[in-house]
């Protein structure tokens, strides 16, 4: 089921991970786009970067992923810790923190970005593990959350299905990598940006997309 209504109203959308190196990296351009676009409706789609994986990671894998994790600090200057970072036995399965926003956003819609936020400071700046139901849990409960609501949402197979959807929706309109942002209005769909860029570089592109001076593409 398409998650696109008939009718699109002027929206940005955000395609991302809260366990992608990128997405954390990006967060401060994201922040920045919203401040500066206070009447821009934006719509978070949770992306499954490593949904449902159920492999431990290898030694090769973990420097793989790493260095992606440095190039990232290099370039955003965000928080990493890396010493004993993704220990011996870990499980890098994105799709219980994504089903953890789904849930924010269906419990407290305007903490979802802050939640996000938070999430991604949590596994790359204080290491705790965010695959981990309980320590999902415990981060909603810092934003006005019921614990008991929280945890019926998030173990619920709504909530499951509407994780999928989202992802299933990423697919829909072409996105394969994260962080992601499409322009999206009655004249058509957008892309910003797929990948990390500065705010600088995306501003006169939302303000000509915002005033139908620039093309959009299907």
């Amino acid at each position: 089921m398409s998650e696109i209504p008939a009718e699109l109203p002027r929206t940005l959308f955000y395609f991302a991970d809260p366990m992608c190196s990128w997405c954390w990296g990006f967060s401060p351009v994201m922040e920045t786009i919203v401040r500066a676009f206070p009447d821009l409706p934006v719509s978070l789609i949770m992306g499954g970067l490593r949904a449902g994986n159920t492999q431990a990671m290898t030694p090769e894998l973990r420097e793989y992923v790493l260095q992606h994790w440095r190039d990232v600090q290099r370039r955003t200057h965000q928080a990493f810790q890396f010493e004993n970072a993704l220990p011996a036995g870990f499980v890098y399965d994105t799709e219980p923190a994504c089903r953890a926003v789904v849930c924010m956003i269906a419990l407290r819609r305007r903490a979802a970005f802050a939640y996000l936020r938070a999430l991604q400071r949590t596994f790359y700046a204080e290491q705790q593990d965010t695959t981990q139901e309980d320590v999902l849990i415990s981060l909603a409960c810092n934003f006005d959350v019921d614990e008991a609501a929280f945890r019926a949402y998030f173990e619920s197979d709504d909530m499951r299905a509407r994780t999928v959807r989202h992802f299933a929706f990423a697919r829909e309109v072409g996105v394969r990598g994260f962080p992601t942002i499409i322009l999206g209005d009655s004249r058509g769909y957008r892309l910003l940006t797929s990948g990390y860029r500065a705010f600088d570089e995306l501003r006169t592109e939302i303000e000509e997309w915002l005033t139908g001076t620039s093309t959009s593409i299907q």
